[in-house]
């Protein structure tokens, strides 16, 4: 295996999926757009997606790139676009694309931009493989931990979730560098799909707060895909870790 570069190696997936891969014995380059200091087993590179600057010298030699980044921006599709460029010119080899469960069914704005990022990857040229995922544990603990700010917390009615552990799908990630192009790689969710009501509950507890939970219908097409479950994979409930494991880990058991 030769070197593999992953993008957003700073965030919440891409750290996880580094550390996996520097485990597993494999030459890891971290792009990030500030200089880092070395000695974590990681050659670090300075480079950004969206204007190309430093992209040529983080390719060189890189048989493989995972793409972890993400802005929740319209400039995440500059940056696929520029990565696609930069990666077929250096002869990249195979391309990673992390993506998320539903963006073909959820008309949301950056479910959108994720879509069109999907397509720039498939078109490409190159190996490439996606894989889409729901929604990480650490995402909804920002919900609630935003939403607990109010006097009172808004409870979308009929909205679902599959939180999954990022860990389990860096995991996923890091077995598709080893095993090549696969296109669309089966999707990862988490092990169970709870209500939005069910999973604020599980919150207030664990973090010990009360507040009254405030029912809030999601107006217009996007609150029709996901009451309709488009942001869902219950038959792709392969992950292991819950969300009230997440809770114990955040809040120490209180």
């Amino acid at each position: 295996m030769g070197t593999v570069l992953v993008t957003g190696a700073t965030g919440t997936l891409g750290r996880e999926v580094v550390r996996l891969l520097v485990a597993r014995g494999v030459a890891v380059r971290g792009l990030s757009r500030r200089v880092r200091a070395g000695g974590d087993g990681v050659e670090w590179v300075v480079g950004d997606l969206v204007s190309g600057a430093g992209m040529a010298r983080a390719l060189a030699g890189v048989e493989v790139v995972v793409d972890c980044a993400t802005t929740q921006k319209k400039e995440d599709l500059a940056g696929v676009r520029t990565l696609v460029a930069q990666a077929r010119e250096a002869g990249v080899g195979h391309l990673v694309y992390v993506s998320i469960v539903g963006i073909d069914r959820v008309p949301l704005a950056y479910y959108r931009t994720k879509l069109a990022c999907e397509r720039v990857v498939r078109e490409s040229g190159l190996g490439w493989t996606v894989l889409r995922a729901t929604q990480f544990h650490d995402l909804l603990l920002r919900f609630f931990d935003a939403a607990v700010k109010l006097p009172v917390l808004p409870v979308p009615s009929g909205v679902a979730f599959q939180p999954v552990d990022v860990r389990e799908v860096a995991e996923a990630v890091a077995d598709l560098v080893w095993e090549g192009p696969a296109g669309f790689a089966p999707e990862v969710g988490g092990p169970q799909v709870l209500s939005y009501r069910e999973l604020a509950e599980a919150y207030l507890r664990a973090a010990g707060r009360r507040r009254p939970l405030l029912p809030l219908r999601l107006p217009g097409a996007f609150g029709r895909g996901l009451r309709a479950g488009g942001n869902l994979a219950p038959e792709r409930a392969v992950g292991r870790g819950t969300f009230e494991e997440a809770l114990d880990r955040r809040f120490g058991g209180r």
